[in-house]
């Protein structure tokens, strides 16, 4: 790390007085900046003024183009607070033009031109198609990432810009291709990192370090498996991930579709700001309850319950139900057309179905070909009575009441819930078809003690619900999307790994969790295990153990676990400079003490959790009511105004402060089913701290974060 070749000495972030230099680097890359704004609202303009009356056929034409028209005015926005370009790449010879820069840089230029590149979240150009800020995506700026000294990949010069809301505050020049200048650790990536967040959570396009850049970068056709442990960034590689796909492969993403699965809604409200922030704007955000949502969940089932319902055993339980409904015919088909009558045996309709059967094509599928196998027999017969039939008589003849009810009684339709409702409430049906699959306490387990009369009056449960989504999927081919992002994957059950698989069996997925972090009873164990279930066991699995966001003695006190919850995990590596706040306090006031530790936090700048028990959350609520302490829930948007967020255990997850007040460890563990559950719940409450943690108890700890 070096001062600027013309040695105007490095600028303070944080410094604003009115003595810093006018002209100079700084001047020039704020002059670049302005006129990058420029340029970028004069794109916006063009779009805005185009005239699409003379080029649109018909008003369906029209409402489609006007559509993509104000996604492009929406995705050339310029956010005020938001840098528009955050790095600069200056090469020792120009890099080549064409499809490898990127689609929007393919524009043919000088050597001088392409020397020196800014690398932002978007592309900018000047008026002429010059780039003025290179896409952060593109080829040309991948060494923004990855060029290092050992490996400079034709960059003199890495330049890092330092900014206080939209305004460039300084910069920091690295000379890669310099080997008297040592590797140091870039104080401006620092504090981009350690930055105090309010509100969503931020895109971090400036901060990507190589190993997550590899992933982001990896390609459409296979599935990636991220294992990270708090603070490296999994999710945020996932959503850059999604970006990045979506700027190399738009034009296949975009018939075939992109879909963010997180784990509730308040993780999704808090990353939905991440992919528009990048330009993106037609990625759809979904839980695997709103994937299943066929009936209306009004229940919740036992853990025993849920484990069976969710095993993947009941996949093969549901196949023998449904299928068990396609019976043997008893009598021929008789087709009457005009004064002749047509006969099929009853064994030649008997063999058409078997064929389908050993096909194994869907059960929907199957129904909807038998008639037209049935009337193709017809036609034979007539084909051989010296009649010319074509088509249209086979259709006829498909369509004939005989071939309908033949068809009703040997291969009836079925619905996907009625399916799932029988098995649960008859224990004869359920116990004919789980034979040798399921045990008779699992039989039991999953069997309602008041069975429903219909499928409006029953309680689904959020497993009954994955039931139904599998019968669905049995009888019509669920349709299938270009790429998936599945975070907070460990909380899975195997059912649910099918549900997601299912929705990308032609496209690819992202797949994004941590081993040590599963707070369910049926949690992941075992990542080959779990791609196996969605479907993709050729996937690469990726680890990430250093650790950007946690401090490092807030993430070595929570380590103290992992030998408990995961054994064969590493424990994450804090790569942070600054250790962070940490205490661990015995309160003897109760809630009077927890309240004194929000508002010490509220103090400092940034946001603050207060994450407890989901049994102690409304006592803390009223306690910080009385105090006169605002604060919000989970999903609701912190501002300046309003900082304090209380979270509920069981919504941690996912989420991340700036500072973290955690109450009663004790409580979180024991408000689980079992404890190994509760201590990976701890793990992740341990772990939302960005800066700085107090725990306070007045019960003991559990014994595993005291020990040495």
């Amino acid at each position: 790390m070096s001062t600027p070749a013309d040695d105007e000495p490095l600028d303070d972030p944080l410094d604003d007085s009115p003595d810093r230099p006018l002209d100079g680097p700084l001047a020039r890359e704020r002059s670049h900046l302005a006129a990058s704004r420029s340029a970028l609202r004069a794109m916006r303009e063009d779009v805005e003024a185009l005239d699409i009356s003379d080029v649109t056929a018909n008003w369906v034409n029209a409402a489609v183009l006007e559509r993509q028209i104000e996604e492009r005015i929406k995705a050339l926005a310029d956010l005020s607070d938001t840098p528009l370009f955050f790095g600069r790449l200056d090469y020792l010879h120009a890099p080549g033009a064409g499809p490898a820069a990127g689609a929007e840089e393919a524009h043919p230029q000088s050597a001088a031109a392409y020397q020196s590149l800014h690398v932002g979240r978007r592309h900018v150009h000047d008026a002429d198609g010059d780039p003025m800020v290179v896409d952060w995506r593109a080829p040309v700026s991948q060494p923004f990432y990855r060029a290092s000294k050992k490996d400079p990949m034709d960059v003199a010069l890495r330049r890092r810009f330092g900014y206080t809301g939209g305004e460039l505050t300084a910069y920091e020049d690295e000379h890669l291709s310099d080997p008297a200048e040592a590797p140091v650790t870039s104080r401006l990536l620092q504090q981009e990192i350690e930055r105090p967040r309010v509100g969503p959570m931020r895109d971090i396009v400036a901060t990507i370090q190589p190993e997550q850049d590899e992933i982001v970068r990896a390609g459409l056709g296979g599935t990636v498996c991220v294992q990270g442990g708090p603070g490296t960034g999994k999710t945020a590689v996932g959503l850059h991930r999604v970006a990045y796909l979506l700027y190399a492969h738009r034009e296949r993403l975009a018939r075939t579709g992109t879909l963010v699965i997180g784990p509730n809604r308040s993780f999704l409200h808090y990353i939905e700001q991440v992919l528009p922030a990048l330009g993106e704007l037609t990625v759809h955000q979904a839980t695997v309850d709103d994937l299943v949502a066929h009936v209306a969940v009004r229940a919740a089932d036992d853990p025993a319950a849920a484990v069976v319902k969710g095993d993947a055993r009941m996949a093969e339980v549901l196949r023998r139900a449904l299928y068990s409904h396609v019976g043997t015919p008893a009598e021929p088909v008789v087709v009457v057309r005009g004064s002749r009558r047509w006969r099929v045996p009853a064994y030649e309709v008997a063999e058409l179905v078997r064929e389908l059967l050993d096909r194994g094509i869907r059960y929907g599928a199957a129904r909807d070909a038998l008639p037209q196998r049935i009337a193709h027999a017809v036609l034979v017969q007539m084909e051989r009575a010296g009649e010319a039939p074509d088509d249209r008589v086979q259709n006829a003849v498909a369509r004939s009441t005989a071939v309908k009810a033949a068809v009703k009684a040997v291969w009836p339709a079925a619905d996907p819930a009625k399916l799932v409702l029988r098995l649960l409430a008859d224990a004869g049906f359920l116990a004919a078809h789980a034979d040798g699959v399921l045990t008779e306490d699992e039989q039991k387990a999953i069997l309602w003690v008041r069975p429903a009369r219909s499928v409006k009056s029953a309680k689904w449960s959020p497993a009954d619900a994955v039931l139904i989504d599998e019968a669905a999927d049995l009888i019509e081919r669920t349709p299938s999307l270009g790429h998936v992002v599945l975070d907070e994957a460990q909380d899975l059950s195997p059912m649910q790994y099918r549900a997601v698989g299912r929705r990308c069996t032609t496209g690819s997925a992202t797949v994004l969790g941590d081993l040590a972090q599963g707070t369910t009873p049926w949690a992941t164990r075992s990542w080959p295990e779990a791609l196996a279930h969605l479907g993709k066991d050729g996937a690469v699995v990726e680890e990430l153990t250093a650790g950007f966001r946690v401090p490092t003695d807030v993430i070595a006190y929570a380590s103290r676990l992992l030998p408990h919850i995961a054994p064969g995990l590493a424990p994450v590596a804090s790569i942070r400079e600054n250790p962070g706040l940490f205490e661990v306090r015995t309160t003897g006031a109760g809630t009077a003490d927890v309240v004194a530790a929000c508002r010490e936090l509220l103090r400092r700048e940034g946001s603050v959790g207060l994450i407890a028990a989901d049994a102690r959350v409304p006592e803390l609520a009223d306690a910080l009511t009385v105090a006169g302490v605002g604060h919000l829930g989970p999903g609701e948007e912190t501002t300046q105004a309003a900082r304090l967020t209380l979270v509920p255990a069981s919504l941690a997850k996912g989420l991340e402060y700036d500072y973290v007040v955690l109450d009663e460890p004790r409580a979180v563990v024991d408000g689980e089913p079992d404890e190994g559950t509760g201590l990976r719940r701890l793990y992740v409450c341990l772990t939302r701290a960005v800066s700085g943690l107090i725990v306070t108890h007045a019960t003991a700890l559990p014994e595993q974060l005291t020990a040495a």
